[in-house]
């Protein structure tokens, strides 16, 4: 029972019914996560990371998070999320379980691991909610340190939401930039390159950020000399602490088990951040970890028995009991009923979510085993099928996979039977197919209207005033338009700002738009990525430019798990439309030159790869992604800056369709498949190779992900009968890719009277200089040798060796 009045002691007031309040749900929260371990050990999950001994420091955070604000953590948040009202204990237990349901699990439907937290930012229909109506919390990743780069750039928005007055419309997303971002993490995971880069960009920055580093003095098993220099966060990162004179952070220390002082940590860390705009350190230390790291191991392995002795007189729940009764808030008895309803309502959440994860799994089970006794019956092996459904029957805690074994056993064995059961038991696994494509395959993309592929092409029209400029300058009208039209579009990046970029495709635009739309950035790669995720998540159209394709690397593990996953990873309840710019191909030496193309397309699934042949090209698939909610890398060719275009008369306005190849040349002897830069070498090469009687086909395939939806490329194969794939990526890169989708996917293979060939770079990154390049990737000499040995083999006498 609760107590209701509020009490004086030591001349503080204290509400009694909050702090009770507050007790319960931290009682709740610690059963949840000892009920979650012993589920993991029965068998029923298959893995379990719990938020034990970060009760309280979360419940004080939640107190001072509003309306608006958005948390950016990790997998020990649980009793945030139940304090500010996003999620509910059988929520919890339904992620344990890997509930394949967004209404049972709201945060991804059964496909994360439990501990990762998100609530939907959109309906259905994949369109925005009202942000500013709700407690938002962007979608938890595992690898540590992660959620920091996306962090800044959650912060980073309300900075832009408040300066810019033309961002004072958009009520949904902002309220004049008044949110804060709130992000968590444990001590060890400090030690990441992430963290340190965020740390640092958000201080640049000066945003509205609280960091709160939970700190229980280990990592696993790694204790925390090991870790931090000085042993300790705050104390490392004193010299960022804001002085009179200098811009920085406001540093805050608090106990973990101290209720009293959490609660004003963390009220002054929200008022620093929410009122003057400045980022905020909240060192939380003394914090326990009562069950360990995970289910993966125990900590009396590696802690002493002094230490663990230590951890449980200060448990925080331990403490906050003693706070309690000394401060005469409530009995002894009172306690022990609050603690009595606390846990009897963390079982109950338990049960109720195993039963429906267990009904929705025997709803399928169960059909299937009336159809398989049925076929039985019918069937000359009815025996053997019996047995298959009596060892279905007692599995225990079945799950999907069990079922769908045992009806393919079945169909396997009846496989020379014609049957109606069998017909229907058929009908049934095509089903449960499509079914469980929806459950653990779709939403890798959008899949709302507005999805890339649904953006109308529109094409590109020309008149005799169309202006020839460089490349470059096409790319300058079409950035002109985009941040005229509309004022969420923002860019930023190294160099982007003041020169408008080392290529000038943004020159002159921070001059007419503003340093909050046309920004510089430091040389920090990761974070700019990080940057454009939150910008996106929080309503706004950011295009953030990586300066070389080959720095890519920094970022592409915030490419990879963060922004190619989000729509995956919610089931479609988050987006981030990020547009990312970058330049490659052909430059000079090992670290300009560059293409890791099939780097990119295994690790950014997920991400539109879009590869322009030429700045024209590339202004329409700008035009198209900005009309599109899915994200997308954009690759412009890094020597075609400074060759002639013309701009053409709707620059705003035309789309260049994803997804769909475009034949540059058409031939009847070979087709070569392509993209990027090398259309250009393949485009001259054609023209030699036309003169000694070879009719090449070129098709620039333009978009690598996604690839030739429409199957066009196969007509082509059709045509010609031979094939040559050219990149600039290593052997086995892009080019194999390349091949999979047209010989396998299209069924290319079918058509060609030759062996298929492949024109890639060496093995190894491309030398410096013209020589260099030459004798690194591939050029006209190459290709022509290529296909001119490809039609010697078809008619030796015609095309006889060269050399």
């Amino acid at each position: 029972m609760l107590v209701g009045e509020s009490k004086t002691v030591s001349k503080k007031k204290i509400n009694a019914q909050e702090v009770l309040e507050d007790y319960k749900l931290a009682v709740e929260s610690r059963e949840a996560s000892i009920i979650g371990r012993k589920e993991v050990f029965m068998g029923k999950a298959k893995f379990g990371i719990f938020g034990d001994g970060k009760e309280l420091p979360q419940i004080a955070m939640a107190k001072v998070f509003r309306n608006g604000d958005f948390r950016s953590g990790y997998y020990r948040d649980q009793t945030f999320m139940f304090a500010i009202g996003e999620l509910t204990v059988q929520q919890y237990f339904a992620q344990l379980y890997a509930h394949t349901s967004v209404e049972a699990d709201p945060a991804s439907g059964g496909r994360l691991m439990n501990g990762h937290f998100a609530n939907r930012l959109l309906d259905e229909q994949g369109n925005w909610k009202s942000q500013t109506s709700m407690k938002n919390s962007s979608s938890d990743i595992s690898p540590t340190a992660a959620q920091m780069p996306r962090l800044v750039g959650l912060a980073y928005a309300s900075k832009l939401y408040k300066q810019n007055q033309d961002l004072h419309q958009f009520t949904d997303f902002s309220i004049k930039g008044n949110e804060v971002a709130f992000g968590t993490i444990g001590n060890a995971s400090t030690s990441e390159g992430h963290f340190f880069e965020s740390i640092n960009a958000a201080g640049v920055l000066q945003v509205p950020m609280v960091m709160a580093v939970w700190d229980d003095e280990y990592g696993i098993s790694v204790p925390q000399e090991y870790h931090t220099t000085k042993g300790s966060i705050s104390e490392f990162l004193a010299g960022i602490q804001r002085d009179k004179d200098n811009k920085g952070y406001e540093i805050i220390k608090a106990k973990g088990w101290d209720y009293e002082g959490l609660k004003a940590a963390f009220q002054k860390a929200e008022k620093v951040a929410r009122e003057e705009h400045v980022p905020v350190l909240v060192h939380v230390q003394e914090v326990t970890q009562p069950q360990g790291h995970s289910t993966s191991g125990s900590h009396e392995r590696y802690k002493t028995k002094e230490r663990l002795e230590w951890e449980k007189a200060h448990d925080c729940l331990v403490k906050f009991k003693e706070w309690i009764l000394e401060n005469n808030v409530a009995s002894e008895e009172e306690l022990k009923q609050l603690e009595k309803e606390a846990k009897d309502a963390a079982k109950s959440a338990r049960v109720a979510a195993w039963n429906a994860f267990l009904q929705d799994i025997k709803k399928d089970q169960e059909k299937a085993v009336e159809i398989i006794e049925a076929l039985a019956q019918e069937s000359e092996h009815g025996g053997q099928i019996i047995q298959i459904v009596s060892e279905l029957k007692k599995t225990l805690n079945p799950i999907r996979l069990d079922t769908y074994k045992a009806v393919k056993k079945v169909l396997r064995l009846t496989r020379n039977e014609n049957t109606s059961s069998r017909a229907s038991l058929v009908a049934w696994l095509k089903k449960s197919d499509e079914e469980n494509y929806r459950r653990f395959s779709s939403h890798v993309m959008s899949e709302s209207e507005e999805a890339s592929l649904k953006v109308e092409e529109v094409k590109a029209s020309f008149s005799e005033s169309s202006p020839l400029v460089d490349g470059r300058e096409v790319l300058q009208a079409c950035f002109d338009a985009a941040l005229s039209r509309d004022p969420r579009v923002i860019a930023f990046g190294e160099d982007v700002g003041k020169i408008g970029d080392v290529n000038q495709a943004f020159a002159g635009l921070q001059a007419k738009y503003g340093e909050l739309r046309v920004t510089d950035t430091g040389i920090r790669e990761a974070t700019i990525i990080g940057q454009g995720i939150g910008a996106a998540l929080r309503g706004l159209r950011p295009i953030a430019e990586i300066q070389y394709l080959d720095y890519l690397l920094y970022a592409i593990q915030t490419l990879s798990d963060d922004l190619a996953t989000l729509q995956y990873r919610t089931v479609g309840g988050q987006k981030a439309p990020l547009i990312i710019r970058t330049r490659g191909h052909r430059l000079e030496g090992v670290w300009h030159s560059g293409s890791p193309i099939g780097m990119i397309l295994n690790s950014l699934r997920g991400i539109n790869v879009l590869v322009p042949r030429n700045m024209t090209q590339a202004a329409g698939f700008y035009n198209t992604m900005l009309k599109s909610d899915d994200p997308a890398l954009i690759i412009e060719c890094l020597n075609g800056y400074r060759l002639k275009e013309r701009i053409p008369d709707n620059i705003g306005e035309f789309t260049v369709p994803v997804g769909v190849p475009e034949v540059i040349k058409e031939g009847s002897d070979v087709t070569v498949i392509t993209y990027g830069s090398m259309c250009r070498v393949v485009e001259q090469a054609a023209e030699e190779l036309q003169e000694v009687g070879i009719s090449v086909e070129i098709i620039d395939v333009q978009s690598l992900l996604p690839f030739d939806v429409h199957h066009s490329i196969v007509e082509s194969l059709k045509k010609t009968n031979r094939v040559v794939f050219a990149d600039e990526d290593v052997p086995g890169g892009a080019s194999a890719y390349m091949m999979q989708k047209v010989l396998e996917e299209q069924n290319g293979y079918f058509h060609l009277d030759s062996q298929p060939v492949t024109i890639t770079a060496a093995e190894h990154r491309p030398a410096y200089a013209s020589d260099g390049d030459y004798w690194s990737k591939p050029s006209v000499e190459t290709v022509f040798e290529k296909v001119y040995d490809l039609m010697g083999e078809v008619e030796p006498d015609r095309f006889p060796k060269l050399y």
